[in-house]
């Protein structure tokens, strides 16, 4: 699949919206340096990525995962030898990816494979390399001159999410904590917490914003989302304590019965003691 390239969506910051699961990769230039946040689902992807990558800049990348979804992580391997470049992520993100990748690689498979086989094949195969640089809570990472902040504002889509915020240019690359093209996935979600990590995004003020999937968005679009992910905190919080069925309060979610049935049953078991 041809890609469609990088767009300047700010000063120097470039985005890729890969047409397989409409997700944004981003490269952020500097001096003689840069780094590409997300890598993708195949190494066929992130060898289109990394050519991609190229046609902006000739400098050496480090790499950032926002979290372990194989869509944002599995390109790794052939982004790193083509950037020459160290890996960072969240020290969650990192355990999990140097961790039990068999089960991983076995959750991936299953997933993809009752849609897409042959895709399912190229993910659970690929050579998975771990993150070798891991950031606590933040870190401030030189990109040839350029201040680029990475941060873990709290869980969310995941327990390892890291957010990059570009100072200089007023953009934030959020990955899944905001999603422009779906509704929020709670597989491995905590949407207790998740709505407090969105209003922690929006304090640091950035006017553009990169979700990890679908077009760039602005503070008001994610102020949106968070008001949905609070709705639907108080209604797991409130059915809760009703003994209200999972279902019934799924079906009153703002994202839809489907996406959120999974949430209420997450949030469920942490009010239980179970999770």
């Amino acid at each position: 699949m041809a890609d469609p390239g990088f767009v300047e969506v700010g000063d120097r910051i470039y985005v890729l919206r890969y047409p397989v699961f409409d997700v944004n990769v981003a490269l952020v230039p500097g001096d003689g340096a840069a780094l590409l946040v997300d890598t993708l689902s195949t190494p066929a992807q992130a060898a289109e990525l990394a050519e991609a990558a190229r046609r902006v800049t000739a400098a050496p990348w480090s790499i950032v995962n926002t979290h372990h979804h194989f869509d944002h992580c599995v390109g790794n391997a052939v982004l790193a030898r083509a950037g020459g470049g160290r890996v960072w992520a969240h020290e969650a993100t990192a355990a999990l990816l140097r961790g039990d990748t068999a089960r991983l690689r076995r959750r991936w498979y299953e997933e993809l494979a009752p849609d897409a086989p042959e895709l399912a094949g190229e993910v659970a195969g690929a050579e998975l390399l771990a993150p070798d640089r891991t950031v606590h809570q933040e870190t401030t990472v030189d990109i040839g001159g350029r201040a680029v902040v990475l941060r873990h504002l709290g869980r969310g889509h995941t327990a390892g999410d890291l957010v990059v915020e570009v100072p200089d240019a007023g953009v934030v690359l959020t990955g899944d904590l905001v999603e422009e093209s779906g509704p929020p996935s709670f597989e491995d979600a905590y949407p207790l917490e998740w709505p407090e990590t969105v209003a922690a995004l929006l304090r640091l003020g950035c006017a553009t914003v990169v979700p990890g999937h679908g077009a760039v968005v602005d503070p008001a679009f994610v102020r949106a989302q968070h008001a949905d992910l609070a709705a639907l905190e108080w209604l797991i919080r409130e059915g809760h304590a009703d003994g209200a069925p999972p279902e019934a309060v799924a079906a009153r979610s703002p994202f839809g019965p489907g996406a959120s049935l999974v949430a209420v049953r997450r949030g469920y078991a942490e009010l239980s003691g179970r999770a």
